[in-house]
């Protein structure tokens, strides 16, 4: 299994979240709106791209809409691989992080 990078990790989280209503203009406004991660949409979707090539990421398209000019809308889903890489992702931090209290850090 290919490891996750923190931005990775951080737009996966933001697709499971959304469930069925992660699409890029939704994902980059929940990841500004909850921890203030601006990301352009050229770097977003390279991300997608990374995720989907690795099969942590499903995408399908949607329905045409007058408002998008007929365009349809791109959806993601979290895959199976995608939740087991997270799963992992978060027993790699719980184990880095153990045995560390929260102001550890403070007092060096």
């Amino acid at each position: 299994m290919i490891g996750l990078t923190k931005s990775e990790e951080i737009i996966l989280l933001a697709i499971w979240r959304l469930n069925d209503d992660a699409y890029g203009v939704k994902i980059r406004k929940h990841l500004l709106e909850t921890i203030d991660f601006n990301i352009t949409y050229g770097t977003l979707y390279s991300y997608l791209d990374q995720l989907v090539k690795k099969e942590y990421v499903e995408k399908n398209s949607g329905e045409p809409t007058p408002e998008r000019g007929g365009r349809r809308k791109i959806f993601y889903k979290v895959s199976a691989l995608g939740i087991n890489a997270l799963k992992k992702s978060q027993e790699l931090q719980k184990t880095l992080w153990e045995g560390i209290g929260n102001f550890a850090i403070d007092s060096k």
